[in-house]
């Protein structure tokens, strides 16, 4: 079962998606997600011009060693870029082993854990009262856990804040944007106070504690914007919450930050969606500093080396807890799903549902029911691409924003 050929698809229904197709001698399809928000291109370059020439004539079965090859093989290693080109094939690979198998993926990975991921959701609003508005809408979703994000008094938009929703309205927010001036395509830039969030943030969760009580598992995602003791503050403060965790409450670079915030408070700590290996975490791990790993699958390497981290990671009672926004497409999604029923330390899924375009062009049949994410029986991952739809859908340049202090130095976020 050799690798025939090979296609990178790039296509924008609501948001940039980059996916990889490779085809079998005999006729079978893979999928794989190679989506970076904001790099959509240089991993889809990447990609046709490094990688795929690589892997034409291929034994599409040995996934192990084709990792290694496109790995190890390289001189120059990991990053983003790198990471979810071989995310992408590995994926690809492992979805088709799982339709030659003809069981979906999660048996190949020894077999289903638990009946469903619990899934969490992100809530957000302006105000505490729009905040409200938006918990109540993911309640009424289902959603059993919900991720906490408001507006700041006296800046403006906030990255991880939503427009606010009405009753009954579906959350609907894409961070990547952009502002346009002399015909380029640039970054929205936003402002950024850490002392006026540091004074707010603990009273917003003082007030969704009195609204919904205190068995909801909250969330909340710091965006890195901290200094280790304004972290180590923070999570102090919200010790009478019992947050379920604090995400990335400084910047990933430094992992010894995260020892500072441990010895100062007991609230749980995850990080990791902007690590792209195993080896990013092993200090992190190794003494005890976070409670979740919360990489994706397309920027991590793919299934292969990301169950290589969530085995280690439960030598050391880490769980895990995936990335899961909208700019990882649903093959992404699928592939993450697949890990959270087979592995044993699963922590928690982020799940925000990709809009009724995005769901044209790609086909899935993972389910939500009752808090809990299913990836399917069908076999493979269970996702279908619609070529035609996805060609109607041209690339569009988008960018995360970029963050200013007030006195306009570029921030962390």
């Amino acid at each position: 079962m050799r690798i025939e050929s090979a296609e990178v698809i790039v296509t924008s229904p609501g948001r940039n998606f980059v996916t990889l197709k490779l085809t079998t001698s005999d006729g079978i399809t893979g999928l794989g997600d190679a989506t970076v928000n904001g790099r959509e291109l240089a991993v889809a370059s990447y990609l046709t011009e490094h990688v795929v020439p690589l892997l034409l004539g291929r034994d599409a079965a040995n996934i192990e060693d084709t990792w290694q090859y496109l790995y190890r093989g390289a001189y120059w290693r990991r990053g983003p870029v790198t990471m979810a080109a071989i995310a992408a094939v590995d994926v690809a690979l492992w979805d088709i082993k799982a339709k030659a198998a003809g069981m979906p993926l999660y048996q190949l990975l020894g077999g289903a854990s638990r009946r469903g991921a619990l899934a969490y959701g992100h809530a957000s609003g302006s105000t505490v009262e729009a905040l409200f508005d938006s918990i109540r809408n993911h309640l009424d979703l289902g959603f059993r856990a919900i991720r906490v994000q408001t507006g700041v008094p006296g800046l403006g938009q906030v990255y991880g804040v939503a427009t606010d929703q009405r009753p009954g309205e579906r959350y609907d927010y894409e961070p990547a944007r952009r502002s346009v001036a002399d015909g380029r395509s640039l970054p929205v830039e936003e402002t950024w106070d850490t002392a006026a969030y540091l004074r707010h943030i603990p009273t917003v969760f003082e007030a969704v504690r009195n609204e919904f009580g205190p068995d909801l598992p909250l969330l909340h995602d710091g965006h890195h914007r901290m200094t280790p003791i304004e972290a180590a503050r923070l999570a102090k403060d919200l010790e009478p919450y019992r947050l379920f965790w604090l995400e990335d409450a400084t910047p990933g670079e430094d992992q010894t930050a995260l020892r500072l915030i441990r010895r100062h408070s007991t609230t749980p700590l995850a990080i990791g969606e902007v690590f792209n290996t195993a080896f990013d975490y092993q200090t992190l791990i190794t003494e005890r500093l976070i409670d979740y790993v919360r990489s994706a699958v397309p920027h991590t390497g793919g299934i292969t080396h990301l169950k290589r981290l969530v085995e280690f990671a439960g030598l050391y009672g880490v769980r895990t807890g995936f990335h899961g926004p909208t700019d990882v497409s649903p093959v992404g999604m699928a592939a993450a799903l697949h890990l959270d029923i087979a592995v044993h330390n699963f922590g928690i899924q982020e799940y925000m549902q990709h809009s009724a375009t995005t769901l044209e062009v790609f086909r899935t049949s993972y389910t939500f029911a009752d808090g809990l994410l299913h990836p399917g029986d069908n076999p493979g991952l269970g996702v279908d691409l619609d070529e035609e739809a996805a060609a109607r859908f041209e690339y569009i340049p988008a960018y995360l924003p970029v963050n200013r202090r007030l006195d306009g130095t570029v921030h962390d976020w």
